[in-house]
């Protein structure tokens, strides 16, 4: 039954990753690959798509993966799966947030999980950028690529942009036009 296997797989994801959707790329892809749901290469366009759509990244993710494993069902249950998990904790911590709030096991355990999602999310990013830079293997073949260079070209582009503090629609739109230019250039 892969729609109870998909909600149940998202829910486990959603249920135990602190600090968004970045943070659960590592989760995400190791369970659809594991699962053989998604490609790699397909991780990746998902992870570029759901970035530059509408909406919170973990659903967006959620539901293009959901979508191309199962159809629209599929969608809607890796959908619920990752999100409900959130609702049902706001639901409780709603209930309780003055004990919540006062209790010191809490704070302390909030104050333990905020390195770790900067962890996660450095994972994710090696985790793609060896795929996109080196996706055949890290080799010395690798820098006769004309892909590698405008990939880090690209990247660079990024950073600088983001460091000069402009707006995110514009980092993504000036990479988008830059990765088409370079595909229709190499």
């Amino acid at each position: 039954m892969i729609y109870l296997k998909l909600l149940l797989t998202f829910f486990k994801i959603g249920a135990f990753t602190i600090g968004g959707g970045y943070a659960m790329l590592p989760f995400i892809e190791q369970e659809v690959t594991k699962n053989a749901w998604v490609s790699e290469a397909e991780l990746i366009d998902f992870v570029a798509v759901s970035e530059s759509t509408p909406g919170p990244f973990a659903i967006n993710i959620a539901t293009f993966i959901g979508m191309k494993t199962a159809g629209i069902l599929g969608a809607v249950c890796t959908t619920l799966g990752v999100v409900l998990p959130s609702f049902i904790i706001i639901l409780i911590v709603a209930c309780f947030l003055k004990k919540f709030r006062e209790n010191k096991a809490v704070k302390g355990g909030l104050t333990g999980l905020k390195p770790a999602v900067p962890g996660l999310i450095a994972a994710a990013i090696i985790s793609i950028a060896t795929a996109v830079l080196a996706p055949d293997g890290f080799s010395l073949e690798v820098f006769k690529s004309a892909a590698f260079y405008y990939s880090i070209a690209i990247f660079g582009v990024g950073v600088v942009m983001c460091f000069k503090k402009l707006h995110p629609i514009w980092v993504v739109c000036v990479s988008a036009v830059l990765g088409i230019a370079c595909g229709f250039i190499f």
